[in-house]
């Protein structure tokens, strides 16, 4: 009976001792975290929550396979702050996730708030992933910048070959009035002229603010355009559209790469309201095997809602960042992780990079061979941008 007791607690002891020096293992995992401030509320949530669903997706894919760098186990966390699309706000909330989280990678949606990112995060010595296609990003040479998306002047010929061929020379502009799309307008007007064109109307809306454009529409439609340019966050892009089309407007619409047509189409009226309209290609129309895989795999995650392209980028984005960090062998080393990201972007497995980016140029933006979207019969087609030109 003692014996048999004494080894009934020599039994539970050594049981204790195992399960300590398993609990201690696992609180022995390390945390990387990678950090997000954008719009989360207002105009623009839709937006912002597409960006952090690719971004989440990413991390638990990541961790459902395990992560190990440089020989250590990591768990990858995405940590979240709204910034309501003010660049002060984003300022911000990068130096919360800075000195509070110790993000090494701090992913932003929108120029404003990258730029204003750009003047503190080599001196703070973090990886400022770029979720916008506009040029400056790369040209101010941030040693420390990933633009996620090609630049958007790729865009711009194929787009007005595309419209004034279709529809007409006279152009009326509505879009947002944020700096990404003053970036756009400031591009498209000087090509459409060139071209051959007239703006007849200069009209931009405040997008993330209005609920209502009717009157700043009716503007537009007053000097009778025949191709419309317009764009910000994708539903009240949609909300232009459908007012302009209740208001009698017959054209086409250039939809700038912010607004994405398959988010549009569900408030402007079907893909039937956007007939001739050019924009970024929804990826539930990208024919490609890899993208076809992502789609489900996202709307297992997501019941009743397709994936945009600022979802499926931004994913590539984080599992680049991490697969970068694999290659230096640090999560913490921003600079070392920057030095990574053509080979990691290169190395990416099919499955996770559904937008087939090809790799990281010296100047930190990615490079790819770009696919749009051209609305015929309520249908997408799906064109390369080099058939256009």
């Amino acid at each position: 009976m003692r014996s048999s007791s004494r080894l009934k607690r020599i039994s539970t002891l050594a049981l204790a001792v195992g399960l300590a020096f398993a609990g201690g293992t696992a609180l022995a995992q390390e945390v990387v975290k990678i950090g997000y401030s954008g719009p989360l509320s207002g105009g623009a949530a839709l937006y912002g929550k597409n960006v952090l669903d690719g971004m989440n997706m990413a991390a638990g894919e990541i961790n459902a396979a395990g992560l190990e760098i440089g020989g250590k186990k990591f768990k990858l966390e995405v940590v979240a702050l709204d910034d309501r699309y003010n660049p002060s706000e984003t300022a911000i909330n990068a130096q919360r996730l800075v000195q509070q989280h110790k993000t090494p990678v701090i992913l932003v949606p929108h120029s404003g708030g990258i730029f204003a990112l750009q003047t503190t995060n080599e001196a703070q010595k973090y990886l400022l992933l770029a979720y916008s296609s506009v040029p400056q990003i790369t040209a101010g040479n941030n040693k420390l910048t990933l633009r996620i998306p090609p630049e958007y002047t790729s865009y711009i010929q194929p787009f007005v070959k595309h419209a004034m061929g279709k529809f007409g020379k006279n152009l009326g502009i509505a879009d947002a009035d944020h700096d990404y799309a003053k970036a756009w307008n400031a591009a498209f007007k000087p090509a459409w002229v060139a071209a051959g064109g007239t703006v007849v109307a200069d009209n931009p809306m405040s997008y993330n603010r209005a609920a209502d454009f009717y009157s700043g529409v009716s503007r537009v439609l007053a000097a009778k355009p025949d191709v419309m340019f317009i764009g910000g966050a994708s539903e009240p892009t949609g909300l232009v559209a459908k007012q302009a089309r209740e208001l009698g407007f017959k054209g086409g619409f250039v939809i700038i790469d912010q607004a994405k047509m398959d988010e549009v189409s569900k408030v402007s009226g079907g893909y039937a309201s956007l007939e001739g309209a050019i924009g970024v290609l929804p990826m539930v129309d990208d024919s490609t095997v890899d993208a076809k895989a992502f789609v489900e795999r996202f709307r297992k995650l997501h019941p009743g809602r397709d994936p945009s392209s600022e979802v499926s980028l931004n994913y590539t984005a984080v599992h680049a960042a991490v697969e970068a960090m694999k290659l230096a062998k640090s999560a913490t080393d921003a600079t070392a992780i920057r030095a990574q990201l053509n080979q990691a972007m290169k190395t990416l497995k099919p499955i996770n990079n559904p937008n087939t980016l090809s790799g990281v140029d010296d100047k930190g933006g990615s490079l790819a061979d770009t696919r749009v979207g051209i609305v015929e019969n309520g249908k997408v087609r799906e064109v390369k941008l080099s058939d256009i030109r």
